[in-house]
């Protein structure tokens, strides 16, 4: 297990691995942010009131776009969503993992998780100390990517206090140090409410995975409805350039200060896993552009696309 700096006020540490004080801070109101095989949330009871409303406060988040529930088992996810047979069939089969099921919600879930719509994000993460969390919590924990607003999601504690430990009040809230994340990118979104279902966001589990499971998966349509829905996110200070070969880029001199090439081809796995500290390590290295070779459109690689498209705001560089 990691450790992580412990910034200090009043004689509270921040960062624990404390499951009991993390159950304890979450029933209170405070914020914790949670670990999980993705990257980590900033976790608040759902049923706490004005829990909800300081995750929007601490991330700069706008009110209306919805966050994903985190729950122990799909048992006490039934408490907070209908399950049709798609829904069934993949929390079944995939829980605990790497997706979210959009489900329509129950009473249980306030209008500040959802932004007043009629669905919710239900997802139960694969990391044990959070899994612990949940199970000795027994409720829903609301938990969006643990950074301010549009910016790289943290893939570590470390991240977590660099971005929001100035934020966090050490005597209510607390950052869960459960180490690295293992897949680096936030989970696959599917909308099980439509028919076929559709891939809001893809992640570590694939459209292949899914189609093996339910049959056809569409491509997404409609309104935003769901996290990691817009075109410019996971988004670092400096100038990000998306190519599928080195020379795609128009010419640019990569010997030059605040130029770096990133070429994640080699190992989609890796890349995942590694994608977010990189982007933050351009930001602390004084790079000012980054071009990034992405992966094939295969597998996995759909999700690290994804995520340098959106950190580059849209930006890619023609062929030839």
């Amino acid at each position: 297990m990691t450790s992580a700096p412990s910034p200090r006020h009043g004689g509270h540490d921040l960062v624990s691995t404390d499951v009991d004080e993390a159950v304890r801070r979450l029933r209170l109101g405070g914020l914790v942010a949670i670990p999980t095989e993705t990257v980590y949330g900033l976790g608040a009871d759902i049923a706490v009131p004005g829990a909800v409303e300081r995750i929007f406060e601490t991330k700069g988040r706008p009110r209306g776009h919805p966050l994903i529930i985190h729950v122990a088992d799909v048992d006490i996810a039934r408490r907070y969503g209908v399950f049709n047979h798609t829904a069934a069939a993949l929390a079944s089969t995939c829980w605990p993992g790497p997706i979210t099921l959009l489900v329509p919600r129950t009473e249980e879930v306030p209008d500040a998780v959802t932004g007043g719509r009629d669905t919710v994000g239900i997802r139960v993460p694969a990391h044990d100390l959070t899994a612990d969390v949940l199970r000795r919590h027994g409720g829903a924990i609301a938990a969006p990517s643990a950074n301010r607003f549009g910016e790289v999601s943290p893939t570590n504690a470390a991240h977590v206090v660099t971005d929001l430990g100035a934020l966090l009040d050490p005597h209510t809230d607390l950052i869960l140090d459960g180490g690295a994340s293992t897949i680096g990118v936030e989970s696959s979104i599917v909308d099980t409410t439509c028919d076929p279902p559709q891939l809001l966001r893809p992640g570590a589990i694939t459209t292949d995975d899914i189609d093996q499971l339910v049959g056809r998966v569409a491509d997404p349509s409609g309104p935003s409805r769901a996290a990691g829905m817009m075109a410019a996110h996971y988004a670092p200070a400096c100038i990000v350039l998306a190519v599928d070969q080195p020379d795609d880029v128009d010419p640019i001199d990569f010997s030059a200060p605040g130029v770096r090439i990133l070429d994640l081809r080699a190992d989609v796995v890796a890349a995942a896993r590694d994608l977010y500290t990189h982007l933050r390590a351009a930001d602390t290295d004084g790079i000012t552009t980054l071009v990034i070779v992405m992966p094939a459109p295969h597998g996995l690689g759909h999700a690290v696309r994804d995520r340098v498209m959106k950190a580059a705001g849209g930006r890619q560089q023609p062929h030839g």
